[in-house]
């Protein structure tokens, strides 16, 4: 019989997996933002969203910080390099507003990071302390990623269309919190269960609203298309009377 640890090994081998299905899922979007040259109407908060929350993880699972967290740092220090490099193509193809933006908020993240390590460094002095210290902002900036794409989700239904709501990004961010649900229930740990947690309800609807707005938006299109339709013979009856 499989023992808790090892179960919670499996599990967070196949969360490790998963995670990073999300994080290169956004990898058809910036082939098309570089294939085009342009951001178009994508937004780069997911990705800073996502930037800050790796960082997070990677320093919660260091081992003077929450030891047997092994996994925890790994993949998250894989989905840093990645969302870096993601940004770095909306900092090239984006506007200056935006990369004013951009830089304004890796600043804020990265000050934000070097004060929480200094007080968790100096201040706290056993593994409990920085955990539960580091943990809460690990929890505070989960949800964060995973409510990055409420901007995104308000479009889709503004809009009546999934084209900036990429299905992969949603479906493996449901995934995810579902699979890193399990491993923190395997051996407890709250912080991990708040943030995936969460996210496994924003992603489920993501997708809902993906479902959805994908069964009625080629209506809507076709819709319009038989109005343009009826429109343009119109204009040709009308010539064809004068």
């Amino acid at each position: 019989m499989v023992d808790a640890h090892t179960a919670r090994s499996i599990v967070g081998i196949i969360g490790n997996v998963i995670s990073f299905g999300l994080f290169v899922s956004p990898c058809p979007t910036f082939w098309r933002i570089w294939k085009n040259k342009s951001v178009e109407e994508f937004k780069p908060d997911p990705y800073l969203a996502t930037a800050m929350n790796c960082l997070f993880w990677v320093f919660y699972g260091l081992p003077f910080v929450h030891p047997d967290s092994t996994l925890v740092a790994t993949i998250n220090g894989i989905g840093l390099v990645l969302e870096l490099f993601y940004l770095t193509l909306f900092y090239i193809y984006g506007d200056n507003k935006q990369r004013k933006k951009m830089s304004a908020v890796l600043a804020v993240e990265a000050i934000i990071m070097a004060a929480i390590a200094a007080v968790t460094l100096t201040v706290f002095h056993t593994h409990a302390k920085r955990s539960t210290f580091v943990g809460a902002f690990c929890v505070a900036f989960g949800i964060l990623m995973y409510a990055s794409p409420l901007t995104v989700m308000y479009k889709v239904c503004r809009d009546k269309s999934v084209e900036y709501m990429p299905f992969w990004l949603s479906f493996t961010s449901f995934a995810n919190g579902i699979v890193w649900v399990a491993y923190a229930l395997l051996q407890f740990d709250l912080n991990i269960l708040i943030s995936n947690g969460t996210g496994a309800v924003l992603g489920a609807i993501q997708l809902l609203l993906w479902t959805y707005y994908r069964e009625i938006y080629p209506k809507c299109c076709a819709g319009d298309a038989r109005q343009t339709d009826i429109e343009i013979m119109a204009a040709t009856k009308v010539q064809d009377q004068v």
